[in-house]
């Protein structure tokens, strides 16, 4: 496929013949029939605890290595350092426990105002258990740029966690050149993943470790983690004693979710399928793109159109983002709004989703309606969502 071709696209999900705007992706994107049906076909095939025995055996090693390579494909790492758990959530809690146990009071770990907060509590908790010194880093409140990590950064930080992407406001920080100044002073960079990896083609070879969900991307629910393998020999976790200490399955506790690796895989095939290229990665990159330029497309004109009605207010103006709006009505609760929204077809919640760090930042409390875009968005979508908005003022008068 040379060009994005929406209509195409859209057919491949069933949930949208349900005849809802969905602009819920960032809380989990629909699901295109053949994840679906790769989970299905897993579900009813024989399998078995892995092996190299029997047929069931030798299928369940096979979808565990295909879903390695397939992320590492789209992540632009190895599949030897892929490691899956229950959610992103879960992932992050295991290594700051595990991270954890080499540091010591005096010690320093950097966190952000700008991060969902599965990327902060479990290291404040961790650090707070250790006794080591925990420094914010904040946003500006009218940008919502990320501030310079640079002098939070001396000789005894042992982390930093950031966002490639905030899940509410849709802030792109440059994650490379933070990575590049944790590294200089001698720190780990773990980087939540989760929204970015939907939206823009993926190189997550410069940090330490980078951490995403597959429901996010068409996917299943679980996690996904990317890291060198050679920093994982490095890390030893709590687990059971007749468990292997093979890299990567010492981080992986109890059996893995063999449909939810093969939904997985076919995710990142469905998406390399949209893109050109000799190589799956090379694929993956092309199509990335194009969903980029896509989903920017139509996020200026929802921006425009909204920013166009007086009792709008838009929160989050980076240079650099996702296509993630967050907004509030005048006069009307965020849950009003979302309520009157989904009453006209239009799925777009209001909350903090998580995001307790910014949302407090930001003054809201109440939280607020995010509009987040996807792959199968149309024009038509966005038609509904503005028109739905202007319902809602218009029965005021």
């Amino acid at each position: 496929m040379s060009a994005f071709d929406v209509i195409a696209v859209r057919k491949q999900f069933p949930a949208l013949g349900e005849g809802a705007a969905h602009f819920d992706g960032p809380g989990g994107s629909q699901t295109p029939q053949p994840v679906a049906d790769a989970v299905a076909a897993t579900l009813v095939a024989g399998l078995a605890n892995r092996g190299s025995l029997t047929a069931a055996e030798r299928r369940a090693d096979g979808i565990v290595r295909a879903a390695r390579q397939a992320m590492a494909d789209l992540l632009g790492t190895t599949p030897a350092g892929i490691v899956f758990g229950r959610s992103m959530t879960q992932l992050t809690y295991d290594f700051a426990r595990t991270l954890a146990k080499s540091w010591s009071p005096g010690d320093e770990i950097v966190v952000t105002r700008l991060d969902h907060d599965a990327n902060v509590r479990p290291w404040v908790q961790a650090a707070e258990a250790a006794g080591v010194t925990v420094r914010w880093l904040g946003f500006d409140r009218d940008t919502s740029e990320l501030d310079d990590v640079a002098p939070l950064l001396n000789d005894r930080t042992k982390l930093v966690a950031v966002t490639a992407a905030s899940n509410l406001l849709g802030t792109r920080p440059d994650t490379q050149r933070i990575a590049d100044l944790v590294h200089q002073a001698g720190a780990l960079l773990y980087v939540d993943g989760v929204h970015l990896t939907a939206h823009a083609p993926i190189d997550a070879s410069y940090a330490d470790f980078y951490a995403c969900s597959p429901y996010k991307f068409f996917g299943p629910h679980l996690g996904v983690l990317t890291a060198r393998p050679e920093l994982l020999e490095t890390l030893h976790p709590d687990k059971l004693l007749p468990s292997t200490n093979v890299v990567p399955e010492r981080f992986e506790f109890g059996t893995l979710p063999y449909e939810l690796l093969a939904g997985t895989t076919a995710a990142v095939d469905f998406i390399a399928g949209l893109g050109v290229g000799e190589t799956r990665r090379a694929q993956l990159n092309s199509a990335l793109t194009l969903i980029e330029q896509h989903e920017d497309n139509l996020r200026a004109d929802l921006e425009s159109r909204l920013q166009a009605i007086p009792e709008v207010t838009l929160y989050g103006h980076a240079a650099h983002r996702t296509p993630t709006l967050l907004f509030t009505v005048a006069g009307h609760t965020p849950a009003a709004v979302a309520e009157h929204l989904a009453a006209a077809g239009v799925n777009a919640p209001a909350g903090t989703f998580y995001a307790y760090e910014p949302a407090q930042h930001l003054g809201l409390t109440d939280g607020a309606v995010r509009a987040g875009l996807a792959p199968y968005t149309d024009q038509s979508d966005v038609d509904r969502l503005v028109e739905g908005v202007l319902t809602l003022l218009r029965a005021n008068n």
